[in-house]
């Protein structure tokens, strides 16, 4: 409850104090990686940010998301084996780029992510960091390492994936 109200906070004084804003959609693949990489395939993300200009190069602003690993078939030995239940998570905190000459940004995604799927996912504290180059002023190609830290381990990944302002 205090990271929404501090979420919610934040929004606000985003919203009250900044005149310039950005709506960027970002959508990524991705490769499980540390704990999670022997358990998933795949994972794909998307990201909504929605961000004020703080200086000349740098913004910031709230966010939220989806993230979708898709679970893999494990081998048990002589066993056989067990199919392991897609992840989903919903994360929500804030966004941050900073544009670092004339054609690069480096940025970071924090918040919460929420636990959506399987039962029994209860989420954990989210991070994103970024570096990107950008193709146009509304279009940047970006390179990222996502991770939700959760009980008894970090669903995290390596992403390669495109962001779109709007």
């Amino acid at each position: 409850m205090k990271k929404l109200l501090f979420f919610a906070a934040f929004a606000v004084m985003g919203l009250t104090t900044i005149n310039a804003q950005e709506f960027k959609i970002g959508v990524s693949g991705a490769l499980p990686s540390g704990d999670v990489k022997d358990s998933y395939t795949f994972g794909i993300n998307a990201d909504f940010s929605y961000l004020f200009e703080v200086s000349d190069n740098f913004t910031a602003g709230p966010m939220a998301g989806v993230i979708h690993y898709f679970g893999d078939s494990v081998d048990l030995g002589g066993f056989g084996s067990v199919d392991i239940e897609d992840a989903t998570f919903i994360p929500l905190g804030g966004a941050a780029r900073m544009t670092l000459g004339e054609s690069f940004v480096l940025g970071a995604n924090l918040g919460y992510g929420l636990g959506v799927a399987p039962d029994g996912n209860d989420g954990g504290f989210y991070y994103k960091p970024m570096l990107g180059y950008m193709v146009s002023d509304a279009i940047s190609i970006l390179a990222s390492y996502s991770g939700v830290s959760v009980d008894g381990g970090t669903f995290s990944s390596i992403n390669l994936g495109v962001e779109f302002g709007l």
